[in-house]
């Protein structure tokens, strides 16, 4: 299974963005390929916070074009959102203690043990920060073409 990250998200969904086109394009050949995908609902979140921030971009998304494409993504045959396991506390600490992470990168941390827990094969991701999990295989599309 494939994850994708908030960043892309918001690249795919936001044209006046200068990644936009690659990032739209790789998450509808995902969404298209029948391969199992997800977004982790920490992602949901944070990516409906992201475009719709004024301070972020101008004009901001408007609400209800955040959820329609939320709904839109969602609504892919292959997608399955996913969030925090039973054992996500064990995950989210073994990563929070091996790499003595404190401050924003639990935020990262609480998204690596919900790929981690649900067996992501990969996370696609332009955030590097990500490289520090072990056990999570990232990638980020927008530099690799990606084919099923």
């Amino acid at each position: 299974m494939i994850a994708v990250d908030t960043n892309i998200l918001v690249y795919a969904h936001r044209r006046d963005h200068q990644w936009h086109e690659r990032a739209a394009q790789c998450v509808a050949e995902l969404a298209e390929s029948g391969v199992r995908w997800s977004i982790p609902w920490p992602c949901v979140h944070e990516f409906f916070a992201v475009v719709t921030r004024a301070g972020i971009f101008k004009p901001p998304s408007t609400g209800a074009q955040a959820l329609a494409q939320i709904d839109a993504w969602f609504a892919a045959p292959a997608c399955e959102p996913f969030g925090e396991s039973a054992i996500h506390l064990d995950t989210l600490k073994r990563l929070a203690q091996g790499s003595k992470l404190v401050g924003g990168a639990i935020h990262d941390a609480r998204i690596a043990a919900i790929c981690i827990d649900h067996r992501v094969s990969e996370l696609w991701s332009a955030d590097r920060d990500f490289s520090r999990f072990p056990g999570l295989k990232t990638r980020n599309p927008l530099v690799a073409a990606w084919r099923s």
